[in-house]
């Protein structure tokens, strides 16, 4: 799920000042006093706030979004002074598995193979640096292709083969897309090889890459005990961390962790989509600092619980971020954190040092109403006086202050978006586009395989443009995908559908294809789907299933489908009954269903073969 909820627990901070909390007399707040001095010089550097991209097709609906609506989300993300305002963004690295919500496609599905127009990451980081030039970009992979393994599941065997991999996707950034990526990563939230480390190292510096710093283990803290044994590992990685997960939840909300983004934009059909407290929570930080500024030494813990950071740029600038969280409230953190409490409270803080003439700070502050509802985020309120070197804030819990001596926050806003609509309840797609902005079709959501715009040039009638899989060996794994390739669609609750497609079977003898209605299953759980599919085999024969996996078998029988020639399926599914066409013409019947009750439509094939499918259509209700 990508290294998602370190940031996530510190998203869903809060804050209030001003008069004693409700309930609470002045007299009976737990007061305490606090040093914000830089005279023993700065602390750590901050390296700035980002979010990531992937782990794994997280994005996948927002490319799809028309504008002004596509380009407004973008401004929330990443143009300065306006929402989140993020200093860094984090994409997959593609590498055709699947990732947690699914698959995204590989710069070089065979080792013969390299294409640097696949997928929306590029497009995505090129948004982002538009907005923002001097946002850093991290690439990192979840998911390797088969032939970086070399038979094997594993993608250190050869580590000048995934070195060699990793590389010209840093070359393939900067030379088609004029993208210079600052750091890259290892293997999301799996082992590191230390050997692996200093190879790519190597291969970096040799190219004359020695600006793109490496970034491990991508989960595993335990390479730092390496580090200290290990000169050469520690010259070879400049950063151990992680980042938030994830940038924007562009994918199906019922896929796992539907919403775990800082906003969410899952609607491209209507526009709507929604900006969501983590965006004005970041720009708590992201608005009022910038990477290089430096964190001054202090222990950061409030005496009646919560937590406080102060950074400065060196030039008299200072800027404090103040959050009182209970624990109920910061349960989504990774690893869950130990009890703690938080009480109203009143703090007093000292600025000495460099601040001892500061006479005044900005005040932004958000409340996090999470039992009422009703929640208050990034108000600027009336700025605080510093007298004498110090001033005073009543702190109330579930609150998030920023005190600052800059004046250039802002909390911009686009008009409302259009309102939530369900998708399309009838659909087609031809696939009938000579120049595709993107490899994949809108709205299918690959979730094993990789399905691309392909131009079939051995065809000169009405399949010349067609949608094929693409992936032909099972990928170096990150979670458990289906031993079938599989790209779903529509709407989770739909019951009653027809859905058709035409279908091209290229695998000769034991290859086979199948659409499917009522999918109820998919990302980190794709093995264990279960729906209505309707089967076809370049042996002649087809049958119906209950699940992905081919193991319920509902009815089977001869179809005279064969490979390398272009059939109809259709399948139709009303209340507990289904049957099934080719080429328009009943092939069966009555086929008794009883779960799943509702669920997307999908095409996908038998194993991991050349497939392709056109014409594709669905009405449902």
């Amino acid at each position: 799920m990508g290294c998602a909820a370190l940031l996530w627990g510190w998203l869903l901070l809060g804050c209030s000042w001003g008069p004693a909390p409700l309930g609470v007399s002045a007299a009976a707040l737990l007061t305490a006093t606090y040093v914000l001095d830089d005279a023993s010089g700065p602390g750590r550097q901050f390296d700035g706030i980002g979010a990531v991209s992937g782990g794994g097709a997280t994005s996948r609906l927002l490319v799809n979004y028309q504008e002004p609506y596509r380009s407004q989300i973008l401004d929330y993300l990443f143009k300065p002074s306006f929402g989140a305002s993020l200093h860094i963004l984090k994409v997959e690295i593609g590498g055709d598995g699947q990732s947690t919500d699914g698959t995204e496609p590989s710069h070089m599905h065979y080792e013969n193979d390299e294409n640097y127009f696949r997928g929306y990451e590029w497009w995505l980081m090129k948004e982002a640096k538009k907005r923002n030039p001097k946002i850093k970009l991290i690439g990192l992979p979840w998911t390797f292709p088969a032939w970086i393994g070399k038979g094997e599941n594993w993608p250190y065997d050869y580590p000048d083969v995934t070195a060699y991999y990793i590389v010209s996707w840093i070359l393939g950034a900067k030379q088609y897309h004029d993208l210079d990526i600052d750091y890259i990563g290892i293997w999301n939230e799996r082992a590191f090889s230390s050997k692996y480390i200093k190879v790519l190292r190597q291969s970096l510096d040799r190219l004359g890459l020695r600006n793109i710093g490496i970034i491990a283990a991508d989960g595993d803290w335990n390479i730092s005990k390496e580090m200290i044994v290990d000169p050469y590992l520690n010259d070879a990685v400049e950063v151990v961390g992680t980042i938030a997960w994830n940038l924007v939840a562009s994918y199906y909300e019922e896929l796992p962790f539907g919403r775990c983004g800082l906003m969410t934009a899952q609607e491209p059909w209507s526009g709507h989509y929604k900006v969501e407290a983590p965006i004005w929570i970041t720009a708590h930080t992201t608005q009022f600092t910038q990477p290089g500024w430096s964190y001054l030494q202090v222990d950061g813990h409030l005496e009646g619980g919560g937590s406080f950071v102060a950074l400065t740029d060196g030039l008299g600038n200072l800027t404090v971020i103040i959050e009182t969280m209970t624990h109920n409230h910061s349960q989504c953190i990774r690893p869950p954190l130990p009890h703690f409490s938080v009480t109203p409270q009143r703090a007093t803080f000292y600025l000495k040092g460099s601040f001892y003439m500061v006479e005044t700070l900005q005040v932004w502050h958000s409340r996090l109403g999470f039992e009422s509802g009703n929640s208050s985020l990034f108000q600027q309120l009336h700025p605080v006086k510093v007298w004498k070197g110090s001033f005073s804030l009543d702190l109330n819990v579930d609150e998030v202050y920023t005190l600052t001596t800059l004046k250039t926050g802002q909390k911009c806003g686009c008009p409302e978006p259009p309102p939530p609509q369900p998708f399309p309840s009838n659909y087609k797609d031809d696939f009938n586009i000579r120049n595709p902005p993107f490899s994949e079709a809108p709205n299918f959501a690959d979730q094993t395989g990789v399905f691309e715009y392909f131009i079939n040039a051995s065809d000169p009638g009405d399949h010349v443009f067609t949608l094929r899989q693409v992936v032909v060996q099972r990928p170096i794994t990150w979670a458990s995908d289906a031993d079938q390739t599989i790209s779903v669609i529509g709407n989770f609750q739909w019951v009653n559908m027809t859905v058709t497609c035409d279908i091209y079977i290229e695998k000769q003898r034991d290859g086979g294809v199948f659409v499917a209605g009522r999918v109820d299953n998919g990302g980190i759980y794709v093995r264990r789907t279960k729906g209505v599919f309707f089967w076809v085999f370049a042996d002649g024969t087809y049958r119906v299933t209950g699940d992905l996996a081919g193991e319920e078998i509902l009815m089977k029988g001869l179809s005279g489908v064969r490979d390398n020639a272009w059939h109809t399926l259709t399948l139709n599914i009303q209340g507990t009954s289904a049957s099934g066409l080719l080429n328009g013409y009943p092939l069966w019947e009555n086929v008794t269903i009883s779960k799943p009750s509702n669920g997307w439509a999908a095409i996908g094939t038998r194993s991991f073969e050349f497939a392709q499918f056109d014409n594709f259509h669905i009405e449902a209700s």
